[in-house]
């Protein structure tokens, strides 16, 4: 390494340009093969640069987001749920309603995607480097009884205030005392069209009195979400339900087509090692091409 590159590659490190420093070399020698203007040659640097800056920058708010998985849109089988309004929910995957200051809400029983949708609305705001955060409600109300006793309740609002999403998975499947009640409506109150929040629960709205221990602090908490909200309810079957029964067919169309070969006029044992046979030929023919 010359002097020169030795000296760059020191700049480059003082002032962070990850990207540049990986590539300018290569770039140089395809820049002088394609007899490009030196300006030509640093806008590409500046691309690559911008580019892997933009890259870390996603995965770094993807990993704070705490995501139990990574989804997207495009990965949601919106077959298999053909009540759930397909053009609504792409509509809104401009995250428009993150710049409006609203919710979204996903009501339905386990299994029907409600947690896929959640996340892949947070990846998307993530690659919009929209701050997100992915949370069971449970523990939200763990941390803040905690924030409560160790007297920081108000800067724990206030850091889940900044955030520009806040999502709030599986609110019903643990019961919710009063005092519970009464800070999740705080935190609610907090975001009221200042930010975002995306709930999913497996009770419909007038089943959160099953749920809540004070339905007063129940019926405040869903007037302020469904102000400016979109609501999905999900009706439809469970995606582990339907992978069973695609495994279940699958099982029951192999011993199917065991049985039609062992009644076939061929002996079954017999076919079965004359295609073995084949098949290797076939193989040793391929790969002595």
């Amino acid at each position: 390494m010359s002097e020169l590159e030795k000296q760059l590659e020191h700049d480059m490190s003082l002032l962070q340009l990850t990207g540049m420093r990986s590539c300018y070399q290569e770039l140089a020698e395809k820049a002088s093969k394609s007899k490009l203007r030196y300006e030509e040659y640093l806008a590409l640097l500046f691309e690559e640069e911008l580019r892997g800056k933009t890259e870390r920058s996603v995965k770094t708010k993807i990993h704070k987001a705490k995501f139990p998985f990574v989804k997207t849109l495009e990965q949601f089988d919106f077959s298999f749920q053909p009540n759930l309004n397909e053009r609504e929910v792409l509509r809104l995957s401009s995250l428009d309603f993150i710049e409006k200051g609203e919710n979204l809400i996903f009501l339905g029983p386990p299994g029907v995607g409600k947690t896929h949708l959640a996340a892949a609305f947070g990846v998307k705001a993530c690659q919009a480097k929209y701050r997100v955060l992915f949370t069971t409600v449970e523990a939200l109300l763990e941390e803040l009884m905690i924030s409560v006793r160790e007297g920081s309740i108000r800067s724990k609002l206030l850091s889940y205030s900044r955030l520009h999403l806040l999502i709030l998975d599986e609110l019903g499947y643990t019961p919710i005392s009063r005092e519970q009640a009464h800070l999740l409506f705080r935190l609610v109150c907090s975001r009221y069209e200042k930010g975002s929040l995306i709930i999913t629960s497996n009770y419909n709205f007038e089943d959160w009195g099953k749920v809540f221990e004070d339905l007063v602090s129940a019926s405040a908490i869903i007037d302020r979400l469904v102000h400016h909200a979109h609501l999905f309810v999900i009706n439809g079957s469970s995606y582990q339900l339907k992978d069973k029964l695609k495994k279940g067919g699958e099982c029951s169309a192999s011993k199917g087509a065991e049985e039609k070969e062992e009644n076939n006029n061929f002996p079954g044992k017999r076919r079965k090692e004359v295609l073995a046979e084949h098949e290797k030929k076939q193989t040793t023919f391929l790969f002595s091409q």
